[in-house]
């Protein structure tokens, strides 16, 4: 190591290296990382009915794992486990990649399907 001066001249002694694992560790907040669950599921979603609310999510962090529970409204008819599945796959990718913490858990609430406009309903025909 180079010694390090004080800029009169002085010598004070190098500070010492210090082992990565013993220089503290960076906590991410719990609605940070609901923020980025809930983004995620945004992504998964895909377009939404336009009275629909944005997903939302809640989180319970501890040490390094992440468990998720996230809630959204789908369209009607659609493939709700299919969908919910997409959902549940890209929010553990995207949490893990973001924050860097094990998502073992990541529960899908469907709070509302909303009914998709039939071509003709408006009109009050039936097929």
């Amino acid at each position: 190591m180079t010694p390090v001066t004080t800029g009169a001249g002085e010598l004070r002694t190098p500070l010492s290296t210090v082992v990565p694992a013993e220089r503290g560790a960076t906590r991410i907040a719990d609605r940070v990382v609901a923020k980025v669950a809930a983004q995620a599921a945004r992504e998964a979603v895909g377009p939404l009915p336009r009275d629909a609310a944005s997903p939302h999510a809640t989180v319970v962090v501890h040490q390094d794992t992440a468990r998720l529970r996230v809630h959204l409204e789908l369209d009607y008819p659609t493939d709700i486990g299919g969908r919910c599945r997409a959902v549940r796959r890209h929010v553990t990718e995207r949490v893990s990649e973001l924050t860097g913490m094990q998502v073992p858990e990541v529960a899908v609430h469907v709070e509302r399907l909303h009914l998709a406009a039939v071509h003709g309903a408006a009109q009050g025909r039936t097929s």
